[in-house]
């Protein structure tokens, strides 16, 4: 039995999955929601002025982030367990977050019983994962099980840049290129690493350890 009432706050752009959750935990007399958002931005304003046990964080917020928002509140509270609560299941996204200071990664169809549990193992200082997370982690993806792509010397320049998070025209006037030549090699390199975007790109070579910290 816990001694306090556990604060509780949700991120999530669906008002419909909060009000879902509302009502799942209606019935939980130790688990209080003290506030819920549906952007991410007034959330690091209210995790520094007031104290939040678990944090529910969904990855596709209108205005950032949640990945990179994780990493924002564990700086400002590191006692917050945040727990991300989305329906991506891509093992390498599950990876960045839990990197970033995730305490744990829950699909949006985990049931009440699993939530229950994963919330007394972020408590308890654990990170925690829902069954169908657990199976996903446990399997490597597609990219892991191919080689990893050779890179010429300006794509491996480039592909650094891009971690930071860098854009076209940064990048250029870093390495003094044209924008468009820029481009083109990120274009290569999404081809390479086959990802649909900068993000998946940059979190690939992650696992692969071609990004230099």
């Amino acid at each position: 039995m816990q001694s306090h009432k556990i604060n509780i706050v949700i991120v999530d752009d669906h008002p419909i999955v909060i009000e879902g959750l509302k009502i799942m935990l209606s019935d939980k007399p130790f688990f209080h929601i003290s506030e819920t958002f549906t952007h991410g931005s007034e959330v690091i304003s209210f995790v520094k002025n007031n104290e939040v046990d678990i944090l529910l964080l969904d990855i596709s917020l209108p205005d950032i982030s949640g990945i990179q928002l994780c990493e924002d509140i564990k700086k400002i509270s590191p006692d917050t367990s945040v727990i991300m609560f989305s329906n991506r299941s891509e093992r390498s996204i599950i990876m960045q977050c839990i990197q970033n200071g995730a305490s744990g990664y829950l699909l949006k169809n985990v049931s009440l019983e699993e939530l229950m549990d994963c919330f007394q193992g972020a408590l308890s200082g654990n990170i925690v994962f829902c069954n169908e997370t657990k199976n996903i982690i446990s399997k490597p993806s597609p990219q892991e099980l191919t080689s990893t792509p050779r890179l010429t010397k300006r794509e491996k320049q480039i592909l650094q840049f891009l971690a930071k998070g860098k854009t076209s025209n940064e990048i250029a006037n870093e390495l003094c290129l044209s924008p468009l030549t820029v481009d083109t090699h990120r274009k290569n390199l999404l081809n390479k690493f086959s990802a649909k975007n900068s993000a998946e790109l940059v979190n690939i070579a992650i696992q692969q350890n071609m990004i230099l910290e």
